[in-house]
């Protein structure tokens, strides 16, 4: 833990840690990012001691010497739609019982004292020794991002043979039915889907949102059926690569769409353009090695990949390829070598320009393509 009952700036204070820092240091996992709660306190109180206000919505503060985040007790009420449609009561009348009432599970509304002890209301100990991930109240149903996160940490926590409350995943399945996921925020949904999809293991995301008929509001491309099939494309990302992994699975994954349901969807989640990029260009690549390896078809790959002034996107996909269809990285590899030696400079010492330039450039480069691939 990094505060200490001695701390000066927060002596006197009545102070937890709770959430994720709690639950993953009684998994035995790591710990890397601490959350505390004050109970009883006021943000003058808190500004007093030299802590720094950040929070817009609600009071939180950073503490001065660590930076890390303290805010204070508080309860929520639904007043409108989506993930920010609440209203927040912060103050020092609230109990540390009624701010973790408002926590999503109950393995994430266990508190620890700043000096130790645990405070469980909600038996998020037994929770964790059972393995479950159960809501902690009906107010789950509020906020709909919950059943994202709710499926996010079962793509982490499953290998450790955790699942679902079944009352859970029918609360889950009552919020996808209500219309609520609708007014999520496209970008939130991406910042879950891209946590999940860097996870242990990042199919029970997607499985547990078809299960609560979730996946047709947002991937209804992935709801017809499909979802099986990018699912297994997804073990073929590179693991050793400068490119997110999380960003290979999910270009995989809908690597099964027809280029508009796939570029519907980059436009519905408004994805990065370096993410939906690589989509592209693995429905690509995954396409090039579903037949012989033929020099235009080489050529195409080559240019589609802007491959002549962006050569590393050629390398990313010679990994992938490398997964994929191990036999062809040599080919690809030797076809690409060669093309890009092919000189410009010495088709204009030998008075090409223009178009025509242009034209004796590609004859060029698909000749080197045909003689490397033999």
């Amino acid at each position: 833990m990094a505060a200490s009952p001695n701390d000066p700036c927060i002596a006197g204070l009545d102070v937890y840690r709770v959430g994720g820092a709690v639950r993953d240091a009684l998994l035995g996992w790591p710990v890397f990012d601490n959350d505390w709660v004050v109970v009883g306190a006021t943000p003058d109180a808190m500004r007093q001691r030299g802590f720094k206000p950040v929070g817009r919505d609600f009071p939180v503060f950073l503490h001065p010497e660590t930076a890390e985040e303290y805010a204070l007790a508080r309860t929520e009420r639904k007043s409108g739609y989506g993930y920010s449609g609440f209203e927040v009561h912060a103050s020092p009348d609230v109990t540390l019982e009624e701010d973790l009432l408002r926590r999503d599970l109950t393995v994430n509304a266990i508190a620890q004292r700043v000096d130790g002890p645990l405070i469980d209301p909600f038996n998020g100990q037994r929770d964790i020794e059972k393995r479950v991930l159960r809501h902690v109240s009906p107010a789950f149903s509020e906020d709909p991002l919950r059943v994202l996160r709710t499926a996010r940490f079962l793509a982490r926590y499953k290998p450790l043979g955790f699942c679902i409350a079944d009352e859970t995943l029918a609360l889950m399945t009552q919020v996808s039915r209500s219309g609520e996921l609708e007014h999520l925020a496209a970008e939130r949904v991406w910042v879950e889907t891209e946590k999940a999809l860097g996870e242990p293991d990042p199919q029970a995301y997607f499985t547990t949102l078809m299960q609560c008929e979730a996946l047709s509001v947002w991937w209804s491309a992935l709801a017809d059926g499909r979802l099986e099939q990018g699912l297994a494309a997804m073990h073929s990302a590179p693991g050793d690569s400068q490119t997110p992994q999380a960003h290979w699975r999910y270009a995989l994954l809908v690597s099964v769409l027809e280029d508009a349901e796939r570029e519907t969807l980059a436009k519905r989640l408004r994805l990065p353009n370096a993410v939906a990029q690589l989509a592209r260009y693995v429905a690509l690549t995954l396409h090039l090695l579903k037949a012989p390896l033929e020099p235009a078809a080489v050529l195409h790959w080559l240019e589609r990949l802007d491959g002549w002034r962006k050569p590393e996107q050629v390398e990313t996909q010679l990994q992938l390829v490398g997964g994929v269809a191990k036999a062809s990285v040599a080919p690809l590899s030797a076809a690409w070598e060669a093309a890009r030696n092919v000189s410009p400079q010495a088709l204009i010492a030998q008075g090409f320009k223009g178009a025509a330039l242009g034209e004796a450039l590609r004859e060029q480069r698909q000749q080197a393509v045909m003689n490397a691939l033999g």
